[in-house]
């Protein structure tokens, strides 16, 4: 069992990007693509007021003919934004993000921001976990000694 705060500690980049309520949904989108991530926190001054995703803007923006550059990340983001503490584990995530059908938790501690988990993050941490097992057994059946 692993805590979400020894993921946000293995990150190569722990930077966690937001953009103003007020900004275009063009320029959310401009800061996703140049820092290569799916999701903006979304952010009144230091309040956290919600989230927006690419699949926001697909479903909110495409779909229904509106521009980017005239419409404001307020009204495409989820307002709802779950979080999560860095004692949370890897297990306890993926079953939030599962059931809320999430791609992206920030992760809260005494009503900071730490970090932002995404489902890649812990599918990653998941797979190397379980290679890990997977070589120990290896060793064993064989009777290599490190």
């Amino acid at each position: 069992m692993k805590y979400i705060a020894n993921i946000l500690k293995s990150k190569a980049d722990p930077s966690v990007y937001a953009i103003a309520s007020t900004a275009s949904m063009f320029d959310a989108l401009k800061l996703m693509a140049e820092k290569n991530i799916g999701s903006l926190l979304v952010k009144d001054g230091e309040a956290i007021v919600g989230i927006v995703t690419e699949r926001d803007y697909a479903r909110k923006i495409v779909l229904l003919g509106r521009t980017s550059p005239q419409t404001p990340v307020s009204e495409v983001m989820s307002r709802s934004v779950m979080c999560v503490t860095p004692l949370h584990t890897t297990e306890q995530c993926m079953a939030l993000m599962t059931q809320n059908r999430l791609r992206h938790l920030p992760v809260m501690d005494g009503g900071k921001l730490q970090g932002m988990v995404s489902i890649g993050d812990l599918v990653k941490d998941i797979i190397s976990e379980q290679q890990f097992i997977i070589e120990q057994l290896e060793h064993y059946i064989t009777g290599q000694r490190d």
